[in-house]
């Protein structure tokens, strides 16, 4: 069964900064649903993060954990983030982009992706849940971007 969920979030802010923010794999345990952890486990062939960088992730989805690696396929901040899977459960296919809006920015995030033999019987049961966990992403991505800074420490 095909997953394709797309979720949006006008967030009262530039673009440049909250791509910024999202597009850093180093804050996705910040503020995306379920991730623990997220390693750059190779670099773009230009070196650092851009198109060919491969992240891992470590996340809990339906009580389990699973690993997965994104490649970045297309990389164009601060509009355009698109990641596809090279390794983990299922076939994903994840991206962010980041528009203008009158008000801020307005945040998006698609995810298509195959539930696999494994998960095929959960699929609908999966859909539902990857559209309230990227709804989730981006309450937090805006959580996280507007709140306060903590007390520096002393």
């Amino acid at each position: 069964m095909t997953i394709d969920e797309t979720a949006e979030r006008v967030i009262r802010l530039p673009p440049e900064q909250v791509a910024a923010y999202a597009m850093d794999w180093r804050n996705d345990p910040e503020w995306t649903q379920g991730i623990r952890t997220a390693e750059l486990t190779r670099e773009a062939d230009a070196g650092g993060f851009g198109v060919g960088a491969e992240v891992t992730r470590t996340a809990h989805f339906l009580g389990k954990r699973i690993d997965y690696v994104l490649r970045v396929a297309m990389y164009d901040p601060p509009e355009l983030l698109d990641m596809v899977s090279v390794a983990g459960p299922m076939p994903m296919h994840v991206t962010y982009t980041f528009a203008a809006h009158p008000q801020g920015t307005l945040a998006r995030i698609r995810v298509r992706g195959e539930s696999g033999r494994f998960y095929r019987p959960a699929a609908p049961i999966m859909a539902r849940q990857v559209r309230s966990s990227i709804t989730k992403d981006l309450r937090d991505l805006e959580r996280r971007l507007l709140e306060p800074p903590g007390p520096a420490p002393t």
